[in-house]
């Protein structure tokens, strides 16, 4: 089952990175993106996360072929940012982070918006509420 994963060889052994590792390191590169609000992995990873357990890989799926990778990321922006900036945003930012602690190609970075977050504030100078350009 591992066995189809791609390896780097050196001198001590082989070396075999999980697609969880790979969806880990984007989902820790998209959530640092200003604009970005959540990652969206579905009703079954929200249970897992509510349960206690934090999946740093969630809205995140990976298909690696040899030494190359696809990545399409689900992701929710706040209210007020521009969604194709932010969406741009994440795929150089997770290019980056993949390519450089993996050392795989990154020929796709899909972004999908499922949606946005409206922060409610409970008073006039909240200072988590999202930016909105009049």
């Amino acid at each position: 089952m591992d066995n189809d994963k791609p390896e780097i060889n050196n001198e001590f052994g082989a070396i075999r990175i999980a697609d969880e590792v790979v969806a880990t390191v984007a989902g820790l590169a998209a959530a640092d993106v200003e604009g970005v609000a959540s990652m969206s992995g579905g009703w079954s990873t929200d249970l897992v996360e509510k349960l206690g357990k934090r999946n740093f890989g969630k809205g995140i799926k990976v298909e690696v072929i040899d030494d190359e990778t696809k990545i399409d990321i689900y992701i929710v922006v706040e209210f007020g940012y521009q969604i194709p900036e932010v969406a741009e945003t994440v795929q150089k930012e997770v290019k980056i982070a993949v390519e450089t602690m993996t050392g795989l190609a990154v020929t796709a970075v899909n972004v999908h918006i499922v949606g946005v977050s409206m922060k409610k504030s409970g008073n006039a100078d909240d200072t988590n509420a999202p930016l909105v350009a009049e």
